[in-house]
């Protein structure tokens, strides 16, 4: 319960960072996603039980921030905590490879759901310019930071639940 309260103005500073600062950082025309790293990051984390309350708030909150239906962060960041909880059960030794895969898979899935519903809302753009100059680029930039974000939240993850001893 307590990790659902902190994720609402976790991902209020998020959303601040990302159009304040990552904002002004684009590679060609993509940037990253901290929400989605912060939510695949959390969902990598084998003591974490609010992985799927923080998709759905990231969502919510990541929809009011973009032009885009709300239905596709929340549909986008839901898909990314099912590939990161099914990596964080089959790749459990190695976290970081979870990581790195779920980010890798998680950017392409949330960059064609955008796409998708672009393209049904009439929006006309080439989608082979979206890939290379928006999809591409943002899988490099979330690539890049996936690591410094999977040791923050790893931090936030260990002190919000931690390991408990038996005597």
């Amino acid at each position: 319960m307590i990790s659902t309260l902190i994720s609402i103005p976790l991902f209020a500073l998020l959303v601040m960072v990302q159009s304040a600062i990552v904002s002004r950082l684009p590679l060609l025309r993509g940037f990253p996603d901290l929400i989605l790293l912060t939510m695949i990051a959390w969902a990598l984390h084998e003591r974490v039980t609010t992985s799927w309350q923080w998709g759905i708030l990231g969502g919510i909150i990541a929809g009011y921030m973009s032009a885009i239906p709300i239905v596709v962060p929340i549909a986008g960041y839901l898909g990314a905590i099912a590939m990161a909880r099914v990596f964080q059960h089959r790749i459990w030794k190695t976290p970081l490879l979870a990581m790195f895969l779920t980010t890798f898979l998680a950017t392409l899935f949330y960059h064609g759901l955008t796409i998708g519903a672009l393209q049904f809302a009439g929006t006309r753009f080439s989608i082979e310019q979206a890939v290379n100059l928006i999809t591409l680029p943002s899988i490099l930039l979330n690539l890049a930071l996936a690591l410094p974000v999977y040791g923050l939240v790893k931090e936030l993850a260990d002190w919000l639940y931690p390991v408990k001893i038996e005597l």
